[in-house]
């Protein structure tokens, strides 16, 4: 087995979350700005989520038009009513009207904590997802929870070298050039904002296994095939 770098995982840490000091200044702004919006947050437990799921519905279905994207699988969650009433939802609303949500991912341990679908409407206010993750890192802080995995920020924090091997100068590549399919530098620069621990996360591959094809098998798997990879 061969292990190669598929990039790094975003971790942040609850108990050192409190928005004072300069380095979270940009967040105090996030919050603030948040606020004169009008914005107000709510986590809808999962026995409540039922009565709003159209609500959240049009949001996804508005959300998938506007990014011309379709529903992913296999390592990511997909918007069906079984799933999004299986769990607690965290919910932004600007005026009385849920503008964007995502639904949690949560351990009796209150270890760690995570998020799966995370959507918002076109014309809710910029910076309203910021100021979801904003108050809902806090709340799950305040209630016990250690960590907030962020998820993944593919094929980030890759060797740079000259001599460094060939996977990682193809992953840079990408990272770098990849817009067109997978917005790499911007989810990196999303989640940067939060100060996470990066983790680093591989791919093992048996050996003499090109890892680019076991790669886009798991591509393809989360897409749907080649069809729904190339509409994103």
């Amino acid at each position: 087995m061969k292990a190669f770098k598929l990039g790094e995982m975003a971790v942040v840490d609850l108990e050192r979350f409190d928005l004072k000091g300069g380095k979270w200044a940009g967040l105090r702004q996030t919050a603030a700005k948040g606020e004169r919006d009008g914005l107000t947050f709510e986590i809808i437990q999962t026995e409540s989520v039922a009565p709003i799921l159209d609500d959240l519905r049009q949001i996804s279905n508005a959300w998938l038009n506007h990014h011309r994207a379709k529903e992913k699988g296999f390592s990511l969650g997909a918007f069906t009513d079984g799933y999004m009433t299986a769990q607690p939802v965290a919910s932004l609303r600007h005026e009385g009207r849920i503008v964007a949500f995502a639904n949690l991912l949560l351990t009796d341990t209150r270890e760690e904590a995570s998020i799966d679908l995370m959507r918002f409407a076109p014309d809710a206010p910029k910076g309203a997802m910021d100021f979801l993750f904003v108050r809902l890192m806090t709340t799950l802080r305040d209630q016990g929870y250690r960590h907030f995995n962020l998820g993944m920020a593919p094929l980030s924090g890759l060797s740079r070298r000259e001599v460094a091997p060939v996977w990682d100068r193809v992953a840079n590549t990408f990272y770098e050039h990849g817009e067109r399919y997978y917005n790499f530098k911007g989810l990196r620069a999303f989640k940067s904002k939060f100060h996470p621990d990066w983790q680093p996360r591989y791919l093992a591959v048996a050996g003499g296994l090109n890892p680019v094809l076991a790669l886009l098998d798991a591509t393809l798997l989360i897409g749907g095939g080649l069809k729904g990879v190339v509409k994103k």
